[in-house]
């Protein structure tokens, strides 16, 4: 009797072991296959400068999300390989295994972290801009109660637009087609993320000499953070290591002042901050 109970102890102990062991070594299947094809695919969106676009002299991707993935590949010490995304499939690309990770202008919001995991330490910070026609009369966020505005499809924008600001919300497929709704006299403004739209009336200036952005604050500045799937403690520790590591170094900084991002302060703090850690 009791040779029979030690024997089912025993066994039982063994199943538990075995369980575990199992658990641990596919804690994060994510990094482990990165590391064993040697690549990482990030999900990125190219909807324009300074983050993500295709330069039309020699068609290769340029902005500061794509020099981001060329660093944490580099990092990682695998390939890159990117996989264009937009606001409406990126997170059914990153859930369905298509890509490893997305850098694709999506801030820290909880309603996201309650379905995914992110990086923990930001690499930027970014608000929303209104982009307005010169004789909108528009001049400040309230001013957009009762009035349609167009937006990305997913953009964390539609909520506080909607209900802090009375705002009627269009969500279009992509920052283009949103900003030709705003042209076509489809809605009022287009509220994106400042450092595209702003660099785009910029660089854009004859195209857009009739808009402007008159509103003197950015809408609910977040966290630009790098977003993967849930329980992927390895990747996450991983990729965070790096980005603490291009803060500290200024290597983030230069990356941004390359890409020409209008507004540095926060990678500015961080340098700082994360520098003297070390």
């Amino acid at each position: 009797m009791f040779v029979k109970a030690f024997t089912k102890a025993v066994f039982a102990l063994s199943i538990s072991l075995a369980t575990l062991a199992a658990t641990e070594a596919s804690a994060d299947a994510t990094l482990d296959r990165i590391k064993g094809r040697g690549k990482l695919t990030v999900g990125v969106i190219l909807s324009g400068a300074p983050f993500g676009y295709i330069d039309p002299a020699s068609q290769e991707q340029k902005g500061y999300n794509v020099d981001l993935a060329k660093a944490l590949a580099a990092d990682l010490g695998v390939e890159l390989e990117t996989v264009t995304v937009t606001p409406p499939n990126r997170v059914q690309f990153l859930q369905q295994g298509k890509v490893d990770i997305l850098i694709a202008n999506m801030q820290y919001t909880e309603d996201r972290a309650k379905i995914l995991d992110y990086v923990p330490t930001p690499y930027d910070r970014a608000g929303g801009a209104a982009v307005v026609r010169k004789d909108s009369g528009l001049k400040d966020w309230a001013d957009l109660k009762g009035k349609p505005v167009c937006i990305s499809q997913g953009s964390n924008y539609a909520q506080p637009l909607a209900e802090e600001y009375g705002a009627i919300v269009k969500g279009l497929p992509s920052q283009p087609e949103s900003l030709l709704a705003l042209q076509g006299g489809n809605c009022v403004a287009a509220v994106h993320v400042g450092a595209t739209v702003g660099l785009l009336l910029v660089d854009r200036a004859d195209e857009w000499k009739d808009y402007a952005i008159p509103f003197p604050t950015e809408l609910i500045p977040s966290d630009s953070v790098i977003w993967l799937r849930k329980g992927e403690s390895d990747t996450q520790a991983a990729l965070d290591n790096s980005i603490k590591k291009f803060h500290a170094s200024g290597k983030l900084l230069e990356m941004a002042k390359a890409n020409r991002l209008l507004n540095t302060k926060y990678l500015e703090e961080e340098k700082t901050k994360l520098s003297a850690a070390q």
